[in-house]
């Protein structure tokens, strides 16, 4: 793998370093010789597992702290004086949204303001060269723009219609991020991605409960009739795009990573059935496929998301390194091969967004 950072030792500060996305980032890092400092709170959704591969490296820190706690944050910029801040601490769930939108203001809300304002403190006593270099990288999703129809991309000026209380609240983190950078002078980059998949995924996410429910032979549910479209990216080259973010990207700016890689829920679902039934044949016989059932919908559910990353292509020189196809086979074998990662309490995984919504979709 290129070295994306810029040259010589980096110290980057990563929020939500246990978590899926954020964890890949801490790996990559590391792996590529920077300290890095992983600040988590360690909910339900981060996990040390993820990080476990580096956390005896001298190059590797680890505070546990809530991103909403200002002062905790704020005292570790200062003792860790990174070059980069790299915040990805969020609630990411939709269906935990619908039923607990709380946590998620708490958290995607309140929590960027504290490390916005953390990161202001610490930026603005920084040397002239120092402030210079440093960035702030903001790490969004396409669910702000809300729902496409059966043509166009999401593009970085696309209007912000979100749809469910996670996508609501990431909204708002963005534009509090775009106003440090305006107001403040905060060197901010935002950026907006696509669904990610890849190792170390929590399992109440897409992929991994397919792959949870078909390896114990039971039903594998899918939203309504499966037709919504989502464009996937594999985490490692989400991870490659926020480094070149630090690399290339401009202040105040915005930048959205895909995969050109859009595929209805069903066809997806349909594609790892095929790839368990090459990689791990169905003890019962026939496919895993035909233990396909559909469920209630999820309320509100966005019928499609695809992103146009022609921007980040030409300004950061970054593409995906991985097809669809090949980003897949890969990381059906890695759960294959880690079965426990897929396996928590079954109140963790319980279906969750229909109870305060009534189950009605829209």
């Amino acid at each position: 793998m290129p070295h994306l950072l810029p040259e010589g030792c980096t110290r980057a500060a990563v929020t939500g370093g246990a978590g899926f996305i954020g964890s890949a980032l801490v790996r990559r890092g590391v792996a590529d010789g920077h300290q890095i400092l992983n600040i988590d709170k360690l909910t339900y959704a981060g996990s040390m597992d993820a990080v476990a591969m580096v956390a005896e490296r001298a190059s590797y820190r680890f505070l546990r702290a809530d991103v909403v706690d200002g002062d905790a944050i704020a005292h570790a910029f200062a003792e860790f004086a990174p070059d980069v801040i790299f915040h990805l601490a969020a609630e990411s769930h939709v269906d935990r949204s619908i039923d607990r939108p709380a946590a998620f203001i708490a958290t995607n809300v309140v929590g960027t303001h504290a490390v916005l304002e953390a990161a202001l403190r610490y930026w603005s006593k920084l040397d002239t060269a120092r402030r210079a270099r440093f960035r702030f990288v903001h790490v969004s999703t396409d669910e702000v723009y809300g729902s496409l129809g059966d043509d166009g991309l999401f593009r970085e000026d696309s209007p912000y219609r979100p749809n469910s209380p996670y996508s609501a609240s990431k909204a708002a983190a963005d534009h509090l991020a775009r106003a440090w950078f305006a107001t403040y002078g905060l060197p901010v980059i935002v950026s907006n991605c696509s669904n990610n998949y890849g190792p170390y995924q929590h399992p109440e996410k897409l992929i991994p409960t397919v792959l949870r429910h078909a390896l114990r032979e039971s039903e594998i549910p899918v939203y309504g009739d499966g037709r919504n479209r989502r464009d996937w990216l594999h985490v490692d080259d989400h991870v490659d795009g926020l480094l070149q973010l630090f690399a290339h990207g401009r202040p105040g700016e915005s930048y959205l990573f895909g995969g050109r890689a859009e595929i209805a829920n069903l066809d997806l679902v349909r594609t790892l059935c095929r790839i368990l039934d090459r990689q791990r044949a169905r003890p019962s016989g026939g496919s895993y496929a035909d233990l396909i059932a559909f469920v209630a919908d999820r309320p509100g559910h966005d019928f499609r998301y695809a992103i146009d990353p022609t921007k980040a292509e030409r300004h950061l020189s970054w593409s995906p390194r991985r097809s669809l196809d090949l980003g897949l086979e890969e990381t059906v074998a890695w759960y294959l091969a880690h079965p426990s990662w897929l396996e928590r309490p079954a109140a963790e995984l319980a279906r969750l967004g229909l109870s305060r919504a009534g189950g009605q979709s829209r």
